[in-house]
C-alpha cells in the first residue's frame, strides 16, 4: 500500500507562510485500499462529486430517453458548469423539454464559475440567474425525473422526496454502504448532500471506472459523456475539463465544494478521493495532480494547461513572484 504525501505548502521567500492538511484514499474496484494519505477515512460531505451517480435513477427508469436527451444534456447533468453561455443555454433547453423554466429549479442565483462566463455576463449588462447556477443540470434532470415518473415537482429538493430516496439509494449501493452510515444534510444547491468516508467515495468511483470498461449500459453512459463532453462537465478554464481534456477521457474528475475531489483512472478500475481539510481549493487540484501523477495518469511535465493548476507562484500587488504553492513531495 502507497502511503502518499500529498499536503501542500505556501511559501513566501524562504519561509513555509502556511500549509494546508490533504487527506485522499487510492481503493481499486474490489474496495481495497491502494493508496492514501493522513486519514482515508475521513467522513466529510460528498458535495457535487455524487452527480455521476445521481443522474442514474433517470437513466435506469427509461426518463432519460423518453425526454430524448443525450450525451450534451447528460454531461451537464454530472458537471459543476462555469455559467458560461452555452451551459446556460443547454441548461434552459433542458427545461423547455419538460414544459419548465428557470423558476422551477430550486437551485439559487449564483455568478459564473467560469472567468469567461463572468466577463460575458458582465459584458452583456445581465444578472446572473439559477440557470448560471453550476447545478443547474443536476436540477434540470432530478425535475426530469420528478416530471417523468409524474411525482411532484414542487418539493424535488427535499430530502423526504421520491426523487432524492431515489439518488440516496444509487449513493448508498455504489459506495457499499448501508444508509445508516451516510449522513445527509442540505448542498450549496439545495438538494440533499451525503457524508461518508473518503475511502467509500473512491471505492464509488473505482466500481463507475470498472462498470464502464466493461461496458455495463448505465456506467458506460455516465463516463462516456464526461471523456467526450468535458466543456460541459466544467467550463474553459475549469480544472476538471483541462484534466480530461489532457489525459483524453482516461480519467473522469468531479470538483466538489470544500476541498473534496473524486476522480476515476478509468482503464485501471480505480477511484481517487481528496479533501483538503481546511477547504482551500488552492490546495486541490496541486494535490489531485500529483496522486495522480503517482500512478502514471499523467506525466511529470505536465502540458501547459494543467501545469497552471499546479506549482502556481505567490505574486505581490506589483506582480512580482514572492513565493509559490507546491505539494510536499515523498
Amino acid at each position: 500500500m502507497d502511503q502518499h504525501i500529498l499536503d501542500v505548502v505556501v511559501t513566501r521567500g524562504d519561509l513555509v507562510e502556511s500549509r494546508h492538511r490533504v487527506h485522499a484514499a487510492v481503493v481499486n474496484a474490489a474496495g481495497e485500499l491502494a493508496g492514501f494519505s493522513n486519514d482515508p477515512n475521513l467522513v466529510t460531505h460528498w458535495r457535487s462529486c455524487a452527480k455521476p451517480f445521481q443522474i442514474m435513477p433517470l437513466l435506469a427508469n427509461g426518463g432519460f430517453d423518453e425526454i430524448g436527451w443525450g450525451d450534451d444534456q447528460l454531461a451537464l447533468a454530472c458537471g459543476s458548469h462555469g455559467g458560461e453561455p452555452e451551459h446556460v443555454a443547454l441548461a434552459e433547453s433542458m427545461l423547455a423539454s419538460l414544459g419548465m423554466e428557470e423558476g422551477d429549479l430550486a437551485c439559487g442565483a449564483h455568478d459564473p464559475l467560469a472567468a469567461r462566463g463572468q466577463k460575458l455576463l458582465r459584458e452583456s449588462g445581465a444578472r446572473a440567474t439559477r440557470l448560471h447556477n453550476n447545478c443547474s443540470g443536476k436540477h434540470a434532470a432530478m425535475l426530469a425525473r420528478a416530471h417523468t415518473e409524474r411525482w411532484p415537482t414542487v418539493g424535488y429538493e427535499r430530502q423526504d422526496h421520491p426523487v432524492q430516496q431515489a439518488c440516496f439509494d444509487e449513493v448508498a449501493s455504489w459506495t457499499s454502504l448501508p444508509k445508516e452510515r451516510i449522513g445527509r444534510a442540505v448542498d450549496g444547491c439545495g438538494v440533499v448532500v451525503f457524508a461518508l468516508p473518503l475511502a467509500s467515495m473512491a471505492h464509488a468511483y473505482a466500481r463507475l471506472a470498472d462498470a464502464a470498461r466493461r461496458s455495463h449500459e448505465i456506467p458506460s453512459r455516465v463516463v462516456h459523456a464526461m471523456q467526450t463532453r468535458p466543456f460541459l462537465v466544467g467550463g474553459t478554464d475549469r480544472f476538471d475539463s483541462a484534466l480530461i481534456e489532457a489525459t483524453e477521457g482516461h480519467v473522469i474528475a468531479k470538483i466538489g465544494a470544500e476541498g473534496v475531489h473524486s476522480v476515476a483512472i478509468v482503464d485501471e478500475g480505480i477511484g481517487i478521493a481528496i479533501k483538503v481539510e481546511d477547504g482551500n481549493m488552492r490546495a486541490q487540484f496541486p494535490a489531485v495532480i500529483a496522486v495522480l501523477q503517482h500512478y502514471g495518469a499523467l506525466p511529470a511535465d505536465l502540458p501547459p494547461r494543467l501545469a497552471d493548476f499546479t506549482n502556481r507562484s505567490i505574486r505581490n500587488t506589483r506582480g512580482e513572484a514572492v513565493g509559490d504553492v507546491r505539494v510536499l513531495t515523498n
